[in-house]
């Protein structure tokens, strides 16, 4: 059994993968991922020796950049991911059985014609539920195409989120399929979303509501097991006074016309934290975030094992991503969520309302405003909450996935000689 996992965005959408590829590998079969060529996603893929095929352009100098990417900008962008994906996704896809898609709708409608023209299953997958038609919420807005203000009716929002998708991607994508011989998409997320779309998230933290028109599997959160021990400045410093706050928002680049990262947001931060007699943990990130001082109350740490850290803070101060915000609710530790865009302030919301943290409002914290969210967090109350809720988090969600896509495949797995025909046409295209 072959599979191919593809994706485009930051490590939020690329770790989930890494976790299905190393449950896929389990059950014998053979994985190779497609991704941005950043090169912590390289390391993180070698790192369980998965191979990696690197497609488009680097994502981290997007994000990180002085001059973030603009409305304007986004058509373009796409029809250069669009024929990155063609060819090396193509390519990639030799020999497959079975193929699974994420990250950015361009890329997923590149990936899935790709499947159609090679004849393979396809699975779509989403790691929160904001991107999945449904009457009980409304679609995420694409820059500078905001919804009018009056429209409340969510399936009348859903009808306007696919005339944007077709809008924005929609030429190019179908100028890229007459190519290879395919017929016009007219509608590109219902195309790349199918009818039996995939949910990679945890059953509690987002619930699924029906009814709706999609027969949603929700599979459970992909978690990729980490079994890193924390560096040793980590632990002299966890060992050297009470649990701390850690700080750190990911792949944000945590800017705002307030806030310039990486010296502003440290600095409201930790005086925050120190307002509550607390000691700071300050993850660098892509924000690059720096210390402020020399105190030794304060301690600045790179990448290194979440699940074993999360467990040993009082509380985790981050950007709402599905991952961090999963993460810190397995480990029990409270949360406060500081939620810059897209999916973060649901996730923010959700850890509000299931009362293990606390919801900033906004994205730009000031001292005062980041204490008084502090002081939520870090009550007794809230911790026993978070303890609770961390004893229903489902750690199975790859497992389930990797079997349900191995029997699926397995069960529509041509014979030698069709598969051999496959081949040609893959190598054809």
């Amino acid at each position: 059994m072959r599979v191919l996992l593809s994706t485009y965005g930051s490590r939020g959408d690329v770790e989930p993968l890494v976790g299905l590829a190393v449950r896929l590998r389990a059950l014998g079969a053979e994985v190779r991922v497609c991704a941005p060529p950043d090169e912590e996603f390289a390391e993180l893929l070698a790192g369980v020796a998965v191979p990696l095929v690197p497609v488009g352009r680097p994502v981290r100098p997007t994000v990180t950049g002085a001059t973030p990417l603009s409305a304007a900008d986004l058509p373009r962008r796409a029809a250069a991911l669009v024929a990155a994906q063609f060819d090396k996704v193509a390519a990639a896809a030799e020999g497959c059985d079975a193929l699974v898609a994420t990250g950015l709708m361009p890329a997923a409608a590149s990936a899935r014609s790709v499947t159609e023209k090679l004849g393979i299953r396809y699975v779509y997958a989403s790691f929160q539920q904001l991107t999945l038609p449904s009457p009980h919420h409304p679609p995420l807005a694409y820059p500078g195409r905001s919804f009018p203000p009056e429209v409340t009716d969510n399936r009348v929002l859903w009808d306007l989120d696919a005339q944007n998708i077709n809008e924005l991607f929609g030429a190019t994508l179908n100028t890229h399929r007459a190519a290879i011989g395919l017929p016009p998409v007219d509608n590109v997320r219902d195309y790349v979303i199918t009818d039996q779309p995939w949910l990679a998230t945890d059953p509690t933290l987002d619930p699924w509501q029906e009814p709706t028109d999609l027969d949603v599997v929700q599979t459970g959160a992909w978690i990729l097991p980490d079994v890193r021990p924390l560096p040793a400045a980590l632990e002299a410093f966890l060992d050297a006074g009470t649990p701390p706050v850690y700080v750190g928002f990911g792949s944000m680049a945590m800017q705002t016309p307030a806030l310039r990262a990486p010296k502003d947001i440290a600095r409201v931060a930790i005086a925050a934290i120190r307002a509550q007699g607390r000691r700071a943990l300050v993850s660098h990130g892509w924000a690059d975030l720096a210390l402020i001082d020399d105190r030794d109350d304060c301690l600045r740490v790179g990448e290194v094992n979440q699940q074993a850290l999360f467990g040993r803070v009082a509380a985790v101060v981050h950007h709402g991503g599905a991952g961090t915000t999963t993460t810190a609710t397995r480990a029990g530790a409270p949360q406060v969520v500081i939620p810059q865009l897209v999916d973060q302030p649901y996730w923010a919301g959700r850890v509000a309302d299931l009362g293990i943290g606390a919801a900033h409002d906004g994205p730009t914290p000031t001292t005062e405003s980041l204490s008084a969210a502090l002081r939520t967090t870090l009550t007794p109350e809230t911790r026993a909450r978070a303890t609770a809720v961390a004893g229903t988090i489902r750690t199975d969600g790859a497992t389930v996935a990797a079997t349900l896509l191995i029997e699926a495949a397995s069960r529509e797995r041509p014979p030698a000689s069709t598969s051999t025909t496959r081949d040609r046409r893959a190598r054809a295209l």
